[in-house]
């Protein structure tokens, strides 16, 4: 897609010193073979055939507008976004979205979006800033093929490109490091350093700023800069930086209703999910709010359910779980048509209800079909048990839909989670969720997911022993921050499992409502941002408290 330019075009250094919600987009090298069959990853790896500044070279390439006359393929590039004005994230998205439809783009990774003080002019709103990881196909030649153009881009006409997304999406600089609704700046190009008047890379402001260096760490923490005398990793560079007064946070969107969750700040609430199974096999509450086929969407049905969620909300539920297919241990499947039938009719109620203006639909659904139903009808999280294993479709789907998607571990099935090999650990629970959790999150990502869209699930209850559901509750906080997971929201589901049964001898699910409360407590002091219940009263008036005392 070509962008017209209608602005003259102007110093890319002032983009960083004037705040925004900001994202990276890497454009890539590291996708394309080198000559001698290796492949490219590294930002500090020197390109042979580039005619540019290398570690610290101070010849511009010829001529001054940066073009190159070589062939070059893929060449990566790190992206910043950033937005202070209106709907922040939305801006964001949809300046993603207009990066990855030219054809000179592929969008490879993104980072959270984090959220940081303006700087420099103060009296204006806080900033988002997060990375993204893009493909850049750039030949430096334009080579015709039958009904094919390949283009290529140098750095500057990539600027060019950039620009024209900003003035398409209607930037104003109003006052010099002020507000503006959308900010997209090049911080880093292959591995050179370009000194040009109205573009210079890596960008020379990059490494004093925390919401740069933290989301680019989040992609490549241990690249260093092409820069004469500077060893440093961008992690090392980080780590050297003043402590903040005010720590910032990334942004998970949740609802338009409702503000995004901020996993890093420490006095965030606990939001309670509530479950509204509508199926008749559900472990706990089966049956109980699914009528007869025939009276699935009749008046007395629907003024049933809508007493349910209108009680849950007034509870102070903020997130309502609509699930149509049971995931107990063995439960049967039912037709993707015959669960959509069960979900689809609740999710249109909940939206019509002015009492649910303000909360959150999420559907319980590893189904890719159910979920794009659901979420045409109003849901705005997928929630996967299976973190896109059991349909190769979903997680596709949901980059399609562009909506929030939670991820949670499980092995096997429903059926074969609970066999032995599903549940042996033997380098243990904590690392092995971890390190399984960071491949869901890749294939998400490879998908089209943004990483700000991703909430993950530890999976108690499911391909866990008693004991290992117990040392999850008991070491969340340290699978929180196992690496390359740390600024991820959770949502933590124990309510009414059967490892609480057997601790507390209740054999019915639905007496288990203390034993839920005190796992309920731990989840929120080892950092949950969501917790999914049936005993709604109850577990808000235990998050209020847990909040009161950890989150103070």
């Amino acid at each position: 897609m070509e962008t017209s330019l209608h602005k003259q075009p102007y110093s890319h250094t002032r983009d960083l010193r004037e705040p925004s919600f900001k994202g990276m987009v890497l454009l890539s090298q590291s996708q394309s073979q080198s000559q001698n069959g290796r492949s490219h990853s590294s930002i500090h790896q020197p390109h042979s055939e580039v005619t540019s500044i290398a570690r610290g070279s101070v010849t511009e390439p010829a001529p001054q507008d940066g073009r190159r006359s070589k062939a070059q393929g893929m060449h990566r590039a790190y992206i910043a976004l950033g937005s202070n004005v209106g709907d922040r994230i939305d801006m964001v998205e949809r300046a993603c979205n207009e990066m990855a439809h030219l054809p000179e783009i592929n969008i490879l990774r993104t980072s959270g979006l984090w959220e940081t003080k303006a700087m420099y002019v103060e009296n204006q709103n806080n900033f988002v800033n997060g990375a993204c990881e893009v493909s850049h196909l750039v030949n430096h030649t334009i080579s015709l093929v039958i009904g094919t153009i390949e283009t290529t881009l140098s750095p500057t006409e990539l600027l060019d490109k950039l620009q024209g997304i900003e003035t398409m999406l209607g930037r104003l600089k109003t006052i010099d490091k002020g507000p503006r609704n959308i900010d997209l700046d090049i911080l880093l190009y292959d591995d050179e350093n370009i000194n040009l008047n109205r573009l210079k890379v890596p960008h020379p402001l990059m490494l004093e700023r925390e919401f740069v260096l933290r989301p680019l760490c989040e992609l490549i923490p241990q690249a260093s800069l092409p820069t004469p005398h500077d060893p440093l990793s961008l992690h090392d560079h980080l780590s050297r930086l003043p402590r903040a007064t005010s720590p910032i946070s990334t942004l998970t969107p949740i609802a338009p209703s409702l503000p995004p969750l901020s996993a890093l700040n420490a006095q965030r609430r606990t939001h309670v999910m509530s479950i509204l199974n509508l199926t008749p096999d559900s472990f706990s509450d089966g049956g109980l709010h699914l009528p007869s086929a025939s009276a699935l969407s009749s008046p007395s049905h629907l003024a049933a359910l809508k007493a349910t969620i209108l009680a849950h909300i007034a509870a102070g539920a903020t997130i309502l779980d609509v699930g149509g297919q049971s995931s107990r241990p063995n439960a049967p499947d039912v037709s993707a048509d015959k669960e959509a039938a069960r979900v689809v009719p609740v999710v249109r109620l909940i939206r019509s209800l002015p009492e649910a203006a303000g909360v959150a639909v999420s559907v319980d659904t590893y189904r890719a079909s159910v979920a794009a139903a659901a979420v045409n009808a109003g849901a705005d999280i997928v929630n996967d048990i299976s973190a896109g294993l059991l349909d190769p479709d979903m997680l596709p789907t949901v980059a399609r839909l562009g909506c929030t998607v939670c991820l949670m571990h499980m092995r096997g099935t429903p059926a074969t989670m609970t066999s032995r090999e599903n549940c042996t650990y033997p380098h243990g629970v904590i690392p092995t969720v971890a390190s399984e959790l960071l491949s869901r999150i890749a294939v998400a990502e490879a998908a089209g997911v943004r990483r700000w869209r991703i909430i993950l699930d530890p999976g108690i209850g499911f391909a866990k022993t008693q004991s290992q559901n117990l040392e999850l509750l008991r070491r969340f906080g340290e699978l929180r921050n196992s690496e390359g997971l740390r600024g991820l929201p959770w949502l933590v589901g124990t309510s009414r499992k059967g490892f609480i049964g057997r601790v507390t001898g209740e054999a019915e699910a639905r007496d288990r409502t203390w034993g839920t409360a005190v796992t309920v407590a731990a989840a929120v002091q080892g950092g949950a941002d969501v917790v999914r219940v049936h005993d709604v009263a109850e577990m808000v008036k235990v998050c209020k408290m847990g909040d009161a005392i950890w989150r103070a």
